[in-house]
């Protein structure tokens, strides 16, 4: 069964073209607020490694140690630039002998061909593994819906479990992804939507917002070194400082033993949407952007939420402006589900 098919099922279902809903955002954000919530996470695409040197490339090349990920474990991870900018963020865990890695739709053919670039004698493939789709389940009654699925307790965080075409990847106690084959996709739908309310992409957004989990897309590519967007933090979990040198790490190591991080990711409010990529102001920062907003999404509350990395020292003053100095509009900042300093 064919991603086309996924597709037609679940335009059949009501989910809008952009795949952003189902047809009432406001009752998808709820849900996620207070229940659980089934997305189709049609914004992520899967990258396969396939070879015996696999585990040993992908560790040369990103910011987590990759060599010691357990069978039943899950990594996030950064590639970045030679300068220590992000080009992309990975969720990674085994699928069998291979590795997967699931990354913003919008880059994952380029970073395909990027990775590829690298493999010269490397006993390692890179593939799009389109015969896996990505479903999430979020929210505070999702592990519930969690064990629905897998008939048992569902795997702790950043932890996998195996299941019948494919594997409950668990980021959090409180958000899932499955992957999984279009057919068992197709198969499981029925049972997962009497557990959660099938919402799209943009509750998916709010969620990972409501985490404080970044996400690089094309709009912020080479936006930020990892600090800047929470990935040294145990919470986030995206840097080890002892697995060896990769791209940037020397900018990534300098910036962590030699002085404060400037800017950081915080959450916050706006009244009216902007893209990810946007620059951002504070009053202190006058004509010059000192950071850009990261992920945003609808929030349930009304308005938006976003990610944002901006100058610390403006956050703390509390006048923080998006698109242009002074706003509008002014974004007001929120708690995230962790400590920065």
């Amino acid at each position: 069964m064919s991603q086309n098919e996924w597709k037609d099922f679940l335009a059949a279902r009501h989910l809008a073209p952009d795949g952003e809903s189902f047809g009432d955002l406001p009752g998808e954000l709820s849900a996620a607020h207070d229940g659980a919530v089934l997305v189709p996470v049609s914004d992520y695409a899967v990258i396969r490694a396939s070879g015996e040197d696999s585990a040993t490339f992908l560790h040369n090349l990103l910011s987590n140690d990759v060599k010691s990920l357990a069978a039943d474990g899950v990594r996030f991870a950064g590639l970045c630039t030679a300068k220590g900018r992000l080009l992309a963020t990975f969720h990674i865990w085994h699928d069998g002998p291979d590795l997967l890695l699931a990354v913003s739709a919008d880059i994952q053919a380029a970073i395909l061909k990027k990775l590829s670039m690298y493999v010269l004698r490397s006993k390692v493939k890179l593939t799009d593994a389109a015969e896996i789709v990505l479903l999430g389940l979020g929210g505070p009654k999702a592990a519930a819906a969690a064990q629905e699925v897998l008939g048992a307790t569902p795997p702790g965080p950043m932890q996998i479990a195996a299941i019948t075409g494919g594997h409950v990847v668990a980021l959090a106690v409180d958000r899932y992804l499955l992957a999984v084959t279009p057919h068992t996709a197709i198969d499981l739908w029925p049972k997962l939507a009497a557990n959660a309310r099938p919402a799209g992409a943009a509750t998916w957004r709010w969620i990972e917002i409501a985490a404080g989990q970044p996400r690089v897309i094309a709009a912020t590519q080479e936006a930020f070194v990892p600090q800047m967007v929470n990935m040294e933090i145990p919470a986030v979990g995206g840097i080890s400082f002892n697995k060896g040198c990769y791209p940037g790490q020397e900018i990534v190591a300098r910036t962590q033993y030699l002085g404060k991080v400037k800017r950081r990711m915080y959450r916050a409010r706006l009244d009216s949407a902007l893209p990810p990529g946007t620059d951002v102001y504070t009053s202190e920062s006058g004509d010059q952007h000192c950071g850009a907003l990261v992920t945003v999404a609808p929030s349930a509350g009304g308005g938006y939420e976003c990610l944002v990395v901006v100058q610390s020292s403006g956050a703390e003053a509390g006048e923080v402006f998006a698109g242009k100095p002074g706003g509008p509009p002014r974004l007001t900042l929120g708690q995230l589900p962790y400590a920065i300093d």
